[in-house]
This record gives C-alpha cells, structure tokens and sequence, in this order.
C-alpha cells in the first residue's frame, strides 16, 4: 500500500514536469549564458576596444613594450607598423605587436 502511493506520487511529480512551458526548463541556460557573457566575453571585449584606441592615438616618443620584451621608444608610425629605438638598435615591429604604451 505504502509503495503503491509513493509510484503514484512518483509518476504525478513526473507528470508535472513535463507540462512546464518552454521558458522554465530553459531559464537555467539562458542565465549561464548571460553570466558567461557578461563574465568572459565582455571584458575582453573591452580591453581590445582600449587596446586600438592606443595604437591609434600613438605617436612619437611614446615608450612602448612589445609581447615579445622589446621595450623602445618610437620613432615614427607608419599605418600598420612602428619604427623604434632600442638603446643602439633600430627595428620596425608591426603595431599588433605592441603590448604596453607608456605615453612621454
């Protein structure tokens, strides 16, 4: 007797779930997709918008480090690279290259 209502409370929580509209199964994966978003996606976003607004706004005497550690001054700026000084070196290294902008 006892086992025969819990199948019955069993099947009629099973019954109940399944008649849920689509925007309540749905809304734990609609949130971690916001949350992702707002977590990962934007920041980045953001950062790379900073990042081309620098390259764009660099000019010579800036101080700049490239992502492969060469730290120089620039020289001149041309439309997709940099011509900088190093100590006695002079090397032109593409603006994608530059990591950090220590302006002068």
């Amino acid at each position: 007797m006892i086992v025969a209502r819990l199948q019955m409370l069993a099947m009629g929580n099973a019954q109940n779930g399944a008649n849920q509209p689509w925007f309540v199964s749905m809304g734990p994966m609609i949130v971690m997709v916001v949350v992702f978003y707002l977590v990962f996606i934007r920041p980045q976003q953001k950062k790379a918008k900073e990042m081309a607004n620098l390259l764009k706004a660099l000019k010579t005497g800036d101080r700049v480090e490239t992502s492969s550690g060469i730290i120089g001054t620039v020289v001149s700026v041309r439309e997709s690279s940099v011509c900088l000084r190093s100590e006695d070196a002079k090397m032109e290294v593409s603006k994608s290259s530059i990591a950090k902008v220590s302006k002068s």
